[in-house]
């Protein structure tokens, strides 16, 4: 470890060696001052492999095949990287990914801090839980409990988590592997890894923060650059990475195959066309042997055949569900029918018709919702409108869409997405709408259209604030037009209606739900007699029992509830003798 003055010193260096594990480590260079060989390093996704460290290919390779079921070893800085492989060509692959260094002795650092967000340590071991819900929301391997805990005092293994001092949510981490600290290296280097955003985070900036406080971080500690892998087509990571003064270095990695890993060795994918809410069910069942065949992309419609049995699906909506019980779900004026019927709580409702009756209707609750009676994904929903001119607009915008417009009882609360599969709940989640936080400097246009480009970057293009007159209503509820700088910090709810194809964000609170909303929740999945199916709760608290019930979804999308199985258990009610686990639903059985 290089010295460093006092006043040298980064914050956050206050670490001891971590514990380190040498892959069958010589014992002959313990204790002599040589550089230890067979390196490899924890890091909570996986093993982070010093390839360098390794004389002996075929050792190289063997290390890679004892990965961990369930892990993402890695392999970097290997100089033969296609002689390793020889070694076990059935069970390794080349990376396709570029290697970027960032030379530190000429890093300056940040120019200014990022506004509203603060970057550090881990500070409990309780923020172990909102890590691996970011990293499960973006698909990445989570540490098992205790892990990142454990390394807060080490010198080798670095986490720093972004909170957002708003609400105090952490909405970012990033790991950090010191190599001097790790193994002597003679390079003085470091490397980045596991870098993620919480996708619903507000703020801009968030990951870029991140990698300059890291960054800093290292510097201080006298390394002479830090090293980070990205994906080839990752080019908005690549483009971040070449402002904060990252350079391609011919850096390779090796990586054994897995099912986490798959889509890096199989080639192009198939079935491009297809949307992230069909694409994640068609993963699935591959990954359980199951056959596809996609059948129409662009629609999201596939079949899946497993044992003789076939059944075709357009995203969660499979032919178990009948075409009796699909029209229940989508006409809504026949949805809140059944459900009152079955006793369920639900707002009252008419069908707009006489403008005098209509009037009538919004004198009654003062605030309404007017929405198609049948329609999806927040088209043509307009929600707290509580003038006869509101009225008038939303129902001219409404009938441009439908012939059948619905006034509905506004309820005040929270949006609650309840997904049942199998008549059991398997994810509940708090939706909220879209927001834009102000920065003093640009126009709340200007913010929409930057959180609309976030939303769909973390959702795979499913998600974007529309700019259509909802949009510029529920601004000018908030005092603003389109065009007005709101001050630094002013948060502006854009949409009333917290969908998330309209920009809205969902929070997973499966583990918190009353009994009493599962219960509701399956009560009214045998009642329209779905066997999948996304109820919408208006809810004073997920945490109580009072209810209202204001949709049902057929076609749910089941992305985004992380880290709860709906995938998995939508799967099992198709192919139940595909089951590899024994099922573990959160909140309430049948």
């Amino acid at each position: 470890m290089m010295a460093q003055n006092a006043e040298e010193r980064d914050p956050l260096d206050v670490r001891h060696m971590a514990s380190l594990k040498h892959w069958g480590a010589r014992p002959e260079h313990a204790g002599d001052g040589a550089m230890p060989r067979e390196v490899a390093i924890e890091c909570g996704w996986g093993r982070l492999i010093f390839g360098q460290t390794f004389d002996d290919p075929a050792r190289l390779a063997a290390a890679l095949d004892a990965e961990e079921k369930g892990r993402r070893d890695v392999a970097l800085y290997i100089r033969e990287p296609h002689v390793v492989l020889s070694h076990a060509p059935q069970s390794l692959f080349i990376d396709p990914s570029l290697t970027y260094r960032l030379p530190l002795r000429r890093f300056d650092g940040p120019h200014e801090a990022l506004s509203g967000i603060v970057i550090r340590p881990l500070a409990s071991e309780a923020e172990e839980a909102a890590i691996n819900r970011i990293y499960l929301s973006r698909r990445m391997v989570p540490a098992d409990a205790g892990f990142y805990w454990s390394q807060r005092d080490s010198e080798t293994v670095v986490i720093l988590v972004a909170e957002d001092i708003a609400d105090g949510q952490i909405v970012g981490v990033v790991t950090g592997v010191d190599h001097r600290a790790a193994f002597g290296d003679p390079d003085n280097g470091a490397s980045l890894w596991a870098l993620a955003v919480d996708p619903q985070a507000r703020r801009p900036g968030i990951g870029g923060a991140l990698v300059i406080r890291l960054a800093s971080h290292f510097k201080a500690r006298g390394r002479s650059f830090m090293d980070l892998s990205v994906m080839h087509d990752n080019a908005e990571a690549i483009a971040l990475y070449g402002k904060l003064g990252f350079e391609q270095v011919p850096v390779y990695c090796l990586k054994r195959k897995n099912p986490i890993n798959e889509k890096l060795f199989i080639g192009p994918a198939q079935d491009e066309d297809l949307n992230i809410y069909a694409r994640i069910i068609v993963d699935e069942a591959r990954r359980r042997g199951i056959g596809v065949e996609v059948l129409d992309g662009a629609g999201g419609f596939f079949r899946l055949t497993y044992g003789g049995r076939s059944i075709t699906c357009r995203e969660a909506l499979s032919e178990l569900t009948s075409a009796v019980a699909m029209s229940r779900c989508d006409d809504k004026t026949v949805t809140r029918r059944v459900l009152a019927k079955a006793g369920l709580t639900v707002p009252e409702q008419i069908v707009a018709g006489d403008p005098a009756e209509n009037t009538a209707f919004l004198e009654r609750h003062g605030r309404i919702v007017v929405k198609p009676a049948r329609g999806e994904q927040g088209r043509g929903v307009f929600v707290d409108i509580s003038t006869e001119e509101g009225l008038a607009d939303a129902l001219k915008e409404v009938c441009a869409l439908s012939d059948c417009p619905v006034l509905e009882q506004f309820v005040d609360g929270e949006d609650l997405r309840v997904v049942v599969i199998d008549h059991r709940v398997v994810a509940a989640a708090i939706r909220r709408p879209a927001r834009i936080e102000g920065d003093g400097r640009h126009s709340v246009r200007d913010l929409i259209e930057k959180q609309s480009r976030r939303r769909a970057a973390a959702t795979d293009g499913e998600s974007a604030i529309p700019l259509d007159e909802e949009t510029e209503r529920c601004v000018r509820l908030a005092g603003y037009t389109l065009e007005d700088v709101p001050p630094a910090n002013e948060a502006i709810v854009v949409r009333k209606a917290a969908n998330l194809h309209t920009g809205g964000t969902i929070h997973d609170v499966t583990e918190q739900l009353h009994p009493a909303l599962a219960d509701a929740a399956v009560r009214a999945a045998r009642a329209l007699d779905m066997p999948v199916v996304g109820l919408d709760f208006m809810v004073t608290n997920h945490r109580e029992p009072d209810y209202v019930i204001i949709e049902a979804n057929e076609r749910p999308g089941l992305a985004n509830h992380e880290p709860q199985p709906t995938v998995e258990r939508f799967v099992d009610l198709l192919f139940p003798q595909s089951r590899t686990q024994p099922r573990q639903d959160k909140g309430s059985a049948a």
